[in-house]
């Protein structure tokens, strides 16, 4: 693990997380160019920083926190892409902010859990799934806390509601429902895969992770459907997101972290 790299990236993650908050806050013009050049650096030496530490000799590294800085990536890589087509100046600052702590746990906290999947393409891809699947309705809770928000500054008639930086409310939501939309096709294919290539995909320590996910595209499901068909819209729709998300979150890293933190 090379610190130069690591702290290099924290430290350009912190310098578009504080290029963009002054115009969150005072509804001044942001730097796009300086924000999104320094957030493609930072995105560069944490993808390589992940790549030196999740393939090694022994096999795979997908600990808890290597898997968690590696969603994180994944997460503001989607969003700093977005900011070519829609403004997400809400969102960058808590995912370069998420990315940067996330990097540095993963970095100077040790932490192992070796797997082998270089002969099960199967597997390979039933994880790509479930990382992708993840990161995509994480995002979907992102816009959710977002809309909810802006919401409630409209309400109140705050001027905070018309920053020229944030994009309309309606903009948003229907940004919202195609990215769980797409979040939870990617759920679907997850979990239809998991009982082909997870020889153990239902043994007694991973069955908590079926019926969580389960219950998690359930809830998803159940929320595009109301939104739909029933026209649910506000505190209802940003409940369903966050209850969804969280259960996904209990599902894929609960008995890990039970695993790699508490019992070691």
């Amino acid at each position: 693990m090379n610190l130069v790299v690591v702290s290099s990236s924290v430290v350009l993650y912190l310098a578009a997380l504080l290029l963009i908050l002054p115009g969150l806050l005072n509804k001044t013009g942001i730097n796009a160019k300086g924000v999104l050049g320094l957030a493609f650096v930072a995105l560069l030496l944490h993808f390589s920083t992940l790549v030196g530490t999740v393939f090694n000799p022994e096999g795979q590294n997908l600990s808890i926190l290597n898997v968690t800085s590696l969603v994180s990536f994944l997460i503001s890589v989607v969003l700093t892409c977005a900011m070519f087509k829609t403004r997400l100046w809400f969102l960058l600052p808590i995912a370069y902010g998420f990315s940067a702590l996330c990097l540095l746990v993963a970095s100077f906290v040790p932490s192992t859990f070796i797997t082998h999947f270089e002969h099960s393409p199967g597997l390979v891809a039933h994880i790509t799934l479930a990382l992708f699947s993840y990161a995509t309705l994480m995002i979907a809770a992102l816009y959710a806390l977002q809309l909810a928000w802006l919401d409630f500054k409209l309400k109140q008639k705050t001027s905070q509601a018309l920053n020229p930086n944030l994009p309309p409310l309606m903009k948003i939501e229907r940004q919202l429902f195609n990215i769980i939309l797409i979040g939870n096709g990617l759920l679907t294919l997850t979990l239809m895969s998991g009982p082909l290539f997870v020889d153990d995909f239902f043994s007694s320590g991973k069955t908590h992770k079926a019926v969580l996910s389960f219950i998690a595209w359930v809830v998803f499901n159940v929320l595009l459907w109301g939104h739909y068909k029933q026209g649910w819209r506000g505190k209802t729709v940003t409940w369903f997101s966050i209850v969804g998300a969280f259960l996904l979150t209990l599902a894929y890293f609960g008995s890990r972290f039970v695993r790699e933190v508490i019992l070691t």
